[in-house]
């Protein structure tokens, strides 16, 4: 059968059992087995081989143990009030700045997301905080909901990203490189965000109320302090990785048992607190693993069925710049992010895509903070845009008016992927300084 019609029914059948609500790994190991029985001509028992062998190699892949470590820490510093900690830390060093404590939310998610690794965790932990604060002290909805559903993406790019360990582990990357390129573009993202709010109340200064009175030195020592118990984990998960003293799996275990010796210091910890993150961290594991175990095995049907290969080859012969396959992917993307989640997104397209990237001769590190950019976006785009979501329930403001205040930082993050295009060395700089 052609590659390219095999390529339509594959995809047509991944659009069917996602339709009919069916979970995501039981429809994709559906879609790859039938694809392989009535496509391929394999019997039951070949099929069968073929996902077994899939399931034992990465049940056994030592990267994917870093998964399980970065959710539970995520999972214990929820349940503390380091988010609380952390907007009376930074509130004395943001109210000088135009837009005052509105930059509590990009600094305050930048800050979560170098913990958690995960976009929902950020924008639920310090929204919860965030969001009744500004509310209460009369700054504007708009910009307050908006750059917190921006800024609550960070988790999937300012490492350790889980979804950056995922592209790591299918793209064949190392996760050290990525986590290194996700560095700058983050901070990059960042500033565009906080220059955005500047920027805006400059222009009205209405939107946030006046300066509150200058912090005394006693208190700007007690903002410090607030704000320790993040920076000794960041610099202890990420110290770890960047100098080469442990593997992210490795930091993601010690991360984890740091998590806990804050949680004792700041007199937090229980054992009931410690099962309830264990269980959560469980259950969110269990999940990413099954799908990317069943994506691996989709990914493998459609190798046996040449369609990576050949659309590869389709659009290689339309003769497309590197830049210009960029801005076809981003569409491609764009569309995906309205109905699917990041880590479907990746492990679904990767077979694709990736071959397309390296065939244009782009760097797969470089690609890894593209793609992963690109699924921020799906983030606040309704109608499934996870963070549009957890800032409704928050709030109790309707999805479609949570979208609309965080359309201009979904500008904001395609002027960052035009960025990352015309400056490559924004991502390709720091792991290359670090481990070339």
């Amino acid at each position: 059968m052609d590659a390219l019609l095999a390529a339509g029914l594959v995809l047509a059948l991944i659009f069917l059992f996602l339709g009919l609500g069916v979970w995501i790994f039981v429809g994709l190991l559906a879609v790859s087995g039938l694809s392989l029985a009535l496509l391929a001509g394999m019997d039951i028992s070949r099929i069968g081989t073929i996902a077994a062998n899939i399931v034992y190699r990465y049940s056994t892949t030592w990267e994917l143990a870093a998964i399980p470590m970065f959710i539970w820490m995520g999972e214990i510093i929820f349940r503390t009030d380091i988010s609380d900690r952390i907007f009376r830390g930074l509130t004395p060093f943001v109210n000088w700045l135009p837009g005052r404590l509105l930059h509590t939310n990009v600094l305050g998610c930048t800050m979560f997301a170098a913990v958690s690794g995960s976009s929902a965790a950020t924008a639920a932990t310090v929204g919860k905080i965030t969001t009744t604060e500004l509310s209460r002290r009369g700054y504007d909805q708009s910009l307050s909901l908006g750059s917190l559903a921006g800024a609550g993406s960070f988790g999937l790019l300012i490492p350790p990203s889980i979804v950056m360990i995922v592209y790591g582990i299918l793209a064949e990357v190392s996760i050290s490189r990525l986590f290194a390129a996700g560095v700058l573009p983050g901070i990059m993202i960042a500033a565009l965000f906080s220059g955005y709010i500047a920027f805006r109340a400059v222009l009205k200064p209405g939107i946030a109320p006046k300066a509150e009175a200058r912090f005394k030195p006693l208190e700007l020592i007690g903002a410090i302090i607030d704000l320790l118990p993040i920076i000794t984990l960041m610099v202890i998960v990420l110290g770890a990785i960047y100098s080469g003293i442990a593997t992210p799996s490795e930091a993601a275990a010690v991360g984890v048992f740091g998590a806990i010796v804050i949680t004792i210091c700041l007199r937090q910890f229980s054992v009931a607190m410690l099962v309830r993150t264990l269980l959560g961290a469980v259950v969110s594991s269990a999940m990413i693993c099954s799908i990317l175990i069943a994506a691996a095995f989709l990914s493998t049907a459609m190798g046996y069925l040449h369609i990576p290969s050949e659309i590869a080859r389709t659009i290689g012969e339309w003769q497309l710049s590197p830049s210009m396959l960029i801005v076809v992917l981003t569409l491609f993307y764009l569309v995906l992010g309205l109905f699917l989640d990041g880590v479907s997104i990746i492990v679904m397209s990767l077979p694709i895509t990736l071959p397309l990237a390296m065939q244009a001769g782009i760097d797969p590190v470089w690609f890894g903070i593209f793609l992963i950019v690109t699924v921020e976006l799906g983030q606040i785009t309704p109608p499934v845009g996870f963070n549009l979501f957890i800032l409704q329930s928050l709030t109790g403001q309707s999805v479609g008016r949570v979208a609309r205040y965080a359309f201009p930082f979904f500008l904001l993050m395609l002027g960052a992927i035009a960025l990352l295009v015309w400056f490559p060395e924004i991502a390709l700089w720091l792991p290359s300084t670090l481990y070339d």
